[in-house]
């Protein structure tokens, strides 16, 4: 049976959906696709190579579509909308944004992301340099929140006993030697995943601002 990597690919993403990250081995998209384990290798050399290119089609998801921002669209809004985006792509995926993490991908999908964004910063006022720190920064923030927001509503623990659940840190909390963090409980631990992201997003977004404005 012949088979292509971007068919290899989309298969692992299927099975992601369903094992998770840790449970997604060579041998199981291999028997998936009915042949064996090293025609696999043929296409992608180990486990790591293979996530490359799984994530190299989850960016080309989130950027489908993707131009500059139109004439009445503002940087800060298109940069807001681009990450949410992202996130939201991510966010289909059971474990998509760790196994997004640390990956080497060279489709042509985040050099026009990168590219798009550059552009967009540049045509805002930023100095090139700036606009360089600033794309990784939202990029990190966004992969590394949801790789949060995943593990604290995903499998690992079991939903019986997934202590992130509302109600179960307060009592493992001593109020009197931490007041603080059993007042601020709530919004440390809040549940509510697209207001924690939007608020961390704004965070950045204003820091962006107040740099183009000194500058």
């Amino acid at each position: 049976m012949k088979i292509t990597t971007e068919q290899v690919a989309r298969t692992s993403l299927r099975l992601l959906n369903e094992v998770g990250l840790d449970g997604l081995t060579m041998r199981l998209v291999a028997r998936e696709l009915g042949v064996q384990a090293p025609a696999l290798y043929w296409h992608v050399k180990n486990k790591q190579e293979l996530l490359d290119v799984m994530t190299g089609i989850v960016l080309a998801e989130s950027t489908e579509g993707l131009e500059l921002p139109g004439r009445h669209t503002r940087w800060d809004e298109w940069l807001t909308d681009r990450f949410r985006r992202l996130r939201r792509t991510m966010l289909r995926y059971r474990d998509g944004a760790r196994m997004m993490a640390g990956t080497h991908v060279t489709d042509p999908a985040i050099f026009r992301m990168t590219e798009l964004a550059l552009r967009t910063m540049r045509e805002a006022g930023f100095p090139l340099e700036v606009a360089a720190r600033a794309f990784p920064t939202l990029l990190h923030y966004t992969v590394g929140f949801t790789i949060e927001e995943q593990a604290r509503t995903g499998s690992a623990y079991g939903e019986a006993d997934n202590p992130y659940q509302e109600g179960r840190l307060a009592p493992t909390l001593d109020p009197e030697r931490f007041p603080l963090t059993t007042q601020a409980l709530g919004g440390l631990f809040d549940a509510d995943g697209d207001a924690g992201f939007e608020y961390g997003l704004r965070i950045i977004i204003d820091g962006m601002r107040a740099l183009l404005r000194k500058d």
